[in-house]
């Protein structure tokens, strides 16, 4: 391979990053030009011009901002349990966090991807991935919430993921960690990696009615890791490309020795080609385990399959359906320009950018231009498919994102910028300090045939003298500038949930016109609903008692409940019978081992609680309704197990007997 100007190692980087972390850029203070606040001043009452969805990392939730102002509007738990919404505490959303080793109530959401039709972004749905216990999640966008949980199985890790299609036919992830696949029996030593291990890249199709996810197919690959993907578009359509890195196969200490080439690759994948071998019986059936959870806005419960086969392609075997790409040096992202021609990948010990040309990808694959094969796939020389190359761009080249004004711009994490360069003539036309290190950015569709190139978005690692200091942990930080001109701009900073990886960003008309308001408590069809207070009562099952209960302001039905005993696990079903927008009604009771209810109005949400102890508990509703809201509470009465007293609940008859 053609060596390049590379920096010389990891141990060069680590200084150099050191350095880049504790010293200020000589424009740290006066970044902020006077009519920053005019551009990012949002009036009360008036909407921002666009929803900001951003991965929260290390929290498992999904955040919603609105652009420019930068405010918080929404935290979606997805992987993590919520105790502000109840999500995993209630007995209706915990088969959402099922998997199959279990109740895995954590993950690590990295990477955000909104629905598309025909390349454009269309406001139906939010995809994401959880990195740890690999699993993808959808959310509807017409309540805000996660409708759909998947489990990868063959997979170690679920960095590469979840990138869509152009017209959202797969949502596509690859393996950050290789590990054995499922069906061999993987006690098998670590340092067996080369011979043992393998990735996998998962197409999951995407029903275009209701959004519902299923694993169409998988790609066995050489055991690499692959960090992250995006789908080709217009001409490109019908491949996706994945960086990867760790092409040494390396097992221990990666820092080095997974550094040490210096080229890794691109891998592009022909998904069309992968449909034919799928329908010609080219697959290979696998036994595997995973868990499939989906939630109706219906019922307003949820169910967890678990399913036991899945079929596999081998990217070894079956010719014409991937191919390497050189690429400098441990690439961290792979971004495809609207136009679908230009691949853009940043290896991030490199220190310069190579751009990719699709056609002469697809000249170079036509006249086997290959420079040989790496564990049976074939090798596209690099210059065979090389558009060009960005030179000195800056140091440690992320994320690409496009502003659909033929230009492009990057993130530096190492010399802390964000760099502008033009698409076709490589040229760096701008660069501008980041507080600090960025990883990712975004411009609102800033992915997608029609970027809205009027905002960019950097989001950093350290935030380091940006906000008031906050203990050890600071503030994890998002800088927003105004791309609209020549020059790039500072208007804003924003503290951020941690810890943001991805984001993106759609205009906000897309979006609201279609939020839901309210369920329609004729259509709830949950088991234990109860439709109007009316249809409230108390049922014993041998020790399950089952309280139907309402909730509308300012009182619970019943709110006084005798005759649970020890012993007794009681079933708070509680129905929301308001049908006005934005009052919710909230449940707790004393010494629940679990969280709260939050209920919608129209739903039905059930609280577990086993009493420890003979008494009087409170109950009350916990989310602020009305001015009678602290009087929106009653009483549960413990008697011991051998207790005589009668199961009764009752509202305004309970008088008192003195």
């Amino acid at each position: 391979m053609k060596t390049i100007q590379y920096i010389i190692g990891a141990a060069s980087v680590a200084v150099a990053l050191s350095a880049a972390q504790s010293c200020k850029p000589k424009s740290a203070d006066t970044a902020i030009s006077g009519d920053a606040a005019a551009k990012t001043y949002v009036a009360p009452g008036k909407y921002d011009e666009f929803y900001n969805f951003v991965s929260g990392g290390f929290s498992g939730q999904l955040s919603v901002y609105g652009i420019p102002s930068g405010r918080l509007l929404r935290v979606i738990p997805v992987f993590s349990m919520d105790p502000e919404k109840g999500w995993g505490f209630s007995e209706e959303t915990k088969p959402m966090l099922n998997t199959s080793h279990g109740n895995v109530p954590w993950d690590d959401l990295h990477h955000v991807q909104l629905s598309k039709t025909n390349g454009e972004n269309d406001g139906r749905w939010v995809f994401v991935n959880g990195n740890n216990t690999p699993r993808l999640a959808r959310i509807d966008l017409k309540t805000f919430r996660t409708a759909e949980i998947l489990e990868l199985p063959n997979s170690g890790g679920n960095h590469s993921s979840p990138f869509i299609t152009e017209n959202t036919e797969y949502v596509v992830a690859g393996t950050r960690f290789s590990v054995p696949m499922d069906e061999v029996d993987g006690d098998v030593p670590i340092n067996t990696y080369k011979k043992n291990f393998r990735g996998t890249l998962s197409f999951v199709s995407v029903n275009q009615q209701d959004g519902n996810m299923d694993i169409a197919f998988q790609i066995e690959t050489p055991g690499v890791n692959f960090d992250l993907s995006r789908s080709g578009k217009g001409p490109s359509h019908g491949w996706f490309f994945f960086s990867c890195y760790n092409t040494e196969q390396a097992n221990t200490l990666l820092e080095v020795n997974a550094s040490k080439n210096d080229k890794d690759f691109i891998m592009a994948v022909n998904w069309k080609k992968a449909e034919e071998y799928l329908k010609a019986g080219k697959g290979r059936k696998v036994k595997v385990k995973y868990a499939h959870n989906k939630y109706s806005e219906e019922s307003h419960t949820s169910t967890s399959e678990i399913k036991n086969e899945v079929v596999v392609l081998s990217s070894k075997e079956l010719k014409d359906l991937c191919y390497f790409i050189p690429c400098p040096k441990s690439p961290h992202g792979i971004d495809i320009d609207p136009t679908g021609e230009y691949m853009v990948s940043s290896g991030k010990l490199a220190a310069l950018i190579p751009v990719f040309s699709f056609s002469k990808m697809i000249k170079a694959i036509e006249s086997k231009s290959f420079e040989g094969d790496y564990n049976g796939i074939p090798v596209i020389k690099y210059e065979a498919a090389l558009y060009g190359e960005v030179q000195k761009p800056g140091l440690g080249p992320l994320h690409t994102e496009f502003d659909g004004r033929g230009n492009a711009i990057t993130t530096m994490f190492v010399s802390s910028e964000i760099v502008k360069w033009n698409i076709k003539d490589l040229k760096v036309i701008d660069r501008q300090p980041t507080f600090y290190s960025p990883g990712h950015l975004m411009i609102p569709g800033g992915d997608s045939k029609k970027p809205d190139g009027k905002y960019v978005i950097s989001y950093n690692k350290i935030t380091k003298d940006r906000f008031l200091p906050t203990g050890p942990e600071l503030a994890q930080s998002a800088q927003l500038f105004d791309i609209s001109g020549d020059k790039m701009q500072l208007i804003l900073d924003f503290p951020t949930i941690g810890e943001p990886h991805y984001a993106q960003a759609i205009r906000a008309e897309k979006v609201k016109d279609q939020s839901l308001k309210t369920f329609k408590l004729e259509a709830n069809k949950h088991p234990y609903a109860s439709r109007g207070e009316g249809e409230t009562k108390i049922v014993r099952d041998k020790n399950k008692v089952h309280v139907y209960m309402t909730a509308i302001r300012s009182h619970l039905t019943p709110d006084n409940i005798e005759g649970v005993k020890m012993g007794d696990e009681v079933y708070f079903h509680v129905t929301n019978l308001e049908q006005d927008w934005d009052v919710p009604h909230g449940f707790a009771v004393k010494g629940a081992s679990n969280g709260e209810l939050l209920v919608m109005p129209g739903e039905t949400q059930t609280l577990k609680w086993v009493p420890d102890r003979v008494g009087i508990f409170p109950i009350y509703c916990t989310d602020f309704c009305s001015a009678l809201h602290q009087e929106m509470s009653g009483y549960v009465r413990v008697s011991p197990a051998s207790s005589k007293v009668a199961l009764v609940g009752n509202t305004g008859t309970n008088l008192p007997a003195e």
